[in-house]
């Protein structure tokens, strides 16, 4: 395993990769539209369709192409999208403008490949004239109200396609709700993720900000799925995810019988994955003797 080690980041830079992180912008209320135009313009090329899957109280939107129903799927969990308007407030619409998770899918050649945004972005809820509450996307993004919608909507897509397992691959925040799924599921086969955020109590200590009140903390049951096949990928230049969230969720883990991670050099946060995702899909997933 390569040690981890991240090189050290001026303030101001750390500063404004945070900002991006937590979706502030000066522009942080755009057109909504645009930013769904960019998820379709994405998947079209690829013939990943658009699918609205009721996950109640959310209605969460999908992307997928499965050419073999009844064989095995990866699921690509999108990060928190665009979760900050401003330092204190929250955005209005946490839809990513950069759907990393999205990129990544598109470059999978595999025959089931599913997108699946969080809960509020591209679509709201189940009853259409009642917005999301914001805490959706900023201290709950990760509570049990949306683990459980995005099981149910897990559950709905291995229904509809009779598929028989799943792999997970999750980015940045959407690495902790991949934790989250697999800890309760029997049908996870591997997991993924991409400059994960595993252990959200360092990741707010790391950056000052208020504490994820209502969310579940991945780290605190790292042990329940330390027997699933796990790579974990961390950007060399990502100034966002502190080292203490992976190097935490490795020692809760108990054992690294099953869990192998890599450095990957000048990636940041968001670049420096899709090009080379292809080839990060072959790395090895098993559990060592």
């Amino acid at each position: 395993m390569k040690k981890l080690h991240f090189p050290k980041i001026k303030l101001f830079f750390t500063i404004i990769a945070l900002s991006g992180f937590l979706g502030i912008s000066a522009c942080s209320n755009g057109e909504t539209g645009m930013r769904e135009a960019t998820a379709s313009r994405l998947a079209t090329p690829v013939f990943m369709h658009e699918r609205i899957i009721p996950a109640d109280p959310f209605a969460l939107t999908a992307f997928e192409r499965v050419r073999k129903p009844g064989g095995n799927a990866t699921i690509y969990i999108e990060g928190d999208g665009l979760a900050w308007s401003s330092r204190r407030t929250p955005s209005l619409d946490p839809t990513p403008v950069n759907p990393v998770a999205l990129h990544l899918a598109t470059r999978d050649d595999g025959p089931n490949v599913i997108y699946l945004a969080r809960p509020c972005q591209y679509s709201k809820l189940i009853t259409p004239n009642i917005p999301c509450d914001g805490a959706y996307w900023t201290s709950k993004r990760l509570s049990l109200d949306v683990i459980n919608a995005m099981n149910t909507a897990l559950d709905n897509i291995k229904k509809r396609y009779g598929l028989k397992k799943m792999d997970l691959v999750g980015f940045s925040g959407g690495a902790g709700a991949a934790i989250l799924l697999a800890a309760r599921r029997t049908d996870i086969t591997s997991i993924r993720t991409v400059a994960g955020n595993l252990d959200h109590s360092t990741f707010t200590a790391y950056h000052g900000v208020s504490p994820w009140v209502g969310s579940i903390n991945p780290l605190h049951i790292a042990k329940k799925v330390n027997n699933i096949p796990q790579y974990h990928f961390v950007g060399e230049w990502d100034e966002i995810i502190p080292q203490g969230a992976m190097a935490k969720f490795l020692r809760a883990s108990g054992s690294e019988r099953c869990i192998r991670y890599s450095i990957v050099r000048e990636a940041t946060h968001e670049k420096g994955w899709v090009a080379r995702w292809p080839k990060m899909l072959h790395e090895p997933l098993d559990c060592m003797n």
